[in-house]
């Protein structure tokens, strides 16, 4: 689980805001993380019982990516109602312990990598599912590897690697090369002026990588003059987008499946926060 993806999701998402019963404390994001981790675990999972592994942005994750972009995600508000999710952190993690469910957190890295690192590693032995709204994770798609996006119609939850070649006409592993040309207003990458996805997609095509773009001859055109113009930044934006998976993460994933999750009021009653 990406768990800041899911906490921000939950406190700013949940259908109705969660109070203490004497109305002096919010519990909205605390109770819909776990309210939506047992969800999908109960209802979105296509494998067996799962092995559970919660991971966290590190408080310096952003670091490399900002001395590489100084754009990267600078379009974030800083507000404290933005920043509202950071209060359930402590007992989000707390309440994980309590049950069981490990979790992990690197003071240098985001979590991207750090999901991209564990999950390598284990769909090397067994399927892995992804729970996250971020579309940056498409990269990882593999026949092992899915990702679950519960803003999405609960048909529709598990995204595989044949969605994403029919929707965008790109592979997984073109996934940064696309966004780099189309950009992600999420990451505040803003993508060549004029290049949408049709575009980005008919310039990829037969799988071609980024890098062999300007001999390919397909650079012409306004839109190929554009992508020249911005090469070095579209080759920087690419990198930012990539997924590291190789870090030294301490948790290894065990196969060992995770204790079940009480009701989320449950979680909240154990934690003395009701």
């Amino acid at each position: 689980m990406d768990g800041f993806n899911v906490l921000w999701a939950g406190t700013f998402g949940f259908p109705a805001e969660v109070r203490s019963r004497d109305k002096t404390r919010e519990l909205t994001g605390l109770f819909a993380f776990f309210a939506l981790l047992r969800a999908t675990i109960r209802d979105d999972l296509d494998v067996d019982p799962p092995e559970v592994v919660v991971v966290f942005d590190g408080e310096h994750g952003t670091a490399d990516r900002v001395a590489a972009d100084q754009g990267y995600k600078a379009n974030r508000e800083a507000t404290p109602e933005a920043l509202k999710p950071l209060q359930f952190l402590a007992p989000v993690k707390e309440g994980l312990d309590q049950h069981g469910i490990r979790w992990v957190e690197l003071p240098d890295q985001e979590a991207d990598d750090v999901i991209a690192t564990l999950t390598t590693r284990a769909a090397q032995t067994r399927p892995v599912r992804i729970m996250s709204r971020d579309a940056d994770y498409y990269q990882l798609l593999t026949d092992q590897i899915r990702i679950i996006n519960r803003s999405r119609k609960a048909t529709r939850r598990l995204i595989t690697t044949a969605e994403v070649i029919e929707r965008y006409g790109v592979t997984p592993t073109q996934w940064p090369d696309f966004r780099a040309l189309t950009g992600d207003k999420s990451d505040n990458i803003p993508g060549v002026r004029g290049v949408g996805a049709k575009v980005a997609s008919q310039l990829l095509r037969d799988n071609i990588a980024l890098d062999d773009l300007p001999t390919s001859g397909r650079l012409a055109g306004a839109k190929g003059k554009a992508i020249i113009a911005s090469w070095g930044d579209v080759l920087r934006w690419r990198d930012v987008i990539t997924m590291q998976r190789d870090l030294d993460v301490p948790l290894i994933p065990t196969g060992e499946v995770s204790p079940q999750l009480p009701k989320p009021a449950e979680v909240v009653e154990k934690l003395g926060l009701w």
